[in-house]
């Protein structure tokens, strides 16, 4: 019996009970591949061993393949993997890294010529994870937050919403992982580059201030309605594109809390009616072309910024 029971794991400590230290902040990259369930079968072994083969090579080509090799508590999630890193790499693995997973997708995709076209959320957090160096290593909230954070609305909506032959990567980080690697500079993108949003999944109780980023947009970011108490109000931001000159346009928002919202291209005339407003209320110049949004023009070397 004695046997027996040394071969059982040992029971620690309950938490509240004692202090301890806190284990080692880690940074945390996490990659899904959209629609995976939705695909025939036959195409799931395919979707799980190219996932990890191309985050690999996007590490090396971002000359992060220290990450790689030294990866903390890998594993594939069937259509996704997750690893840990040192944190201090975070603002390397937002840019360039991200930018040349899209790249490095791209390559693959146009390659697949459409059998098994992949595109990939991603999400990046920080936090204190144990490291044991077996099945159970890397367990803690942290660990669960970057899941939650993967599978969340805002990052789903973004692939939904943009162009599937256009923007392969979007991803989501934490507002720990945005405060540290991007707001403190230390990233070699614009805070202008990213968009707030509130991370809720459904049907679990999660719901997490985080950032949206999209190295290579086709499509509209949202945020959630400013108003809460009006439900009709719908609340719409864009990244502006670049100006010729280089500067940065500045965000549009388009509100219409009983209107009506036209954000594509108009030729010709246009009749609206609504039984909320009587005829059509113009500010500014409604002549010309108004289109939605085009994301960033890019010119010189587009992964300047990192070191």
């Amino acid at each position: 019996m004695s046997e027996f029971n040394s071969e059982l794991p040992q029971r620690t400590a309950g938490p509240y009970t004692r202090s301890r230290p806190l284990p080692p902040y880690r940074g945390i990259l996490a990659v899904d591949a959209k629609d995976f369930t939705g695909r025939p079968s036959i195409e799931h072994e395919v979707v799980s061993r190219a996932v990890p083969e191309l985050l690999r090579t996007a590490l090396a080509k971002a000359g992060l393949r220290e990450l790689w090799d030294g990866r903390l508590f890998p594993n594939s999630t069937g259509d996704g993997y997750i690893l840990g890193f040192d944190p201090a790499h975070m603002p390397f693995v937002i840019h360039p890294l991200l930018l040349i997973l899209q790249d490095v997708l791209t390559d693959f995709n146009v390659l697949s010529h459409g059998v098994v076209p992949i595109r990939l959320r991603a999400s990046l957090h920080i936090g204190p994870l144990p490291e044991t160096g077996d099945e159970f290593s890397g367990n803690g909230k942290a660990r669960n937050d970057t899941h939650r954070l993967l599978d969340s609305r805002p990052v789903k909506a973004v692939l939904a919403s943009h162009r599937e032959n256009i923007t392969h990567v979007a991803a989501i980080l934490s507002d720990h992982c945005y405060e540290e690697a991007v707001a403190s500079g230390y990233t070699g993108r614009h805070p202008d580059h990213f968009v707030e949003v509130a991370a809720t999944v459904e049907g679990k109780p999660f719901s997490q201030r985080a950032w949206i980023y999209v190295p290579h947009p086709s499509g509209p970011l949202h945020e959630a309605p400013s108003d809460a108490d009006d439900p009709q109000e719908v609340v719409r931001e864009t990244i502006g594109t670049t100006a010729s000159d280089g500067a940065r346009a500045p965000r549009t928002r388009n509100s219409a809390p009983n209107g009506n919202i036209n954000t594509g291209t108009v030729h010709g005339g246009q009749s609206v009616s609504n039984h909320h407003v009587a005829g059509d209320h113009v500010e500014g110049n409604k002549a010309g072309r108004v289109r939605g949004f085009q994301g960033d023009q890019v010119r010189g070397d587009k992964y300047q910024g990192r070191q």
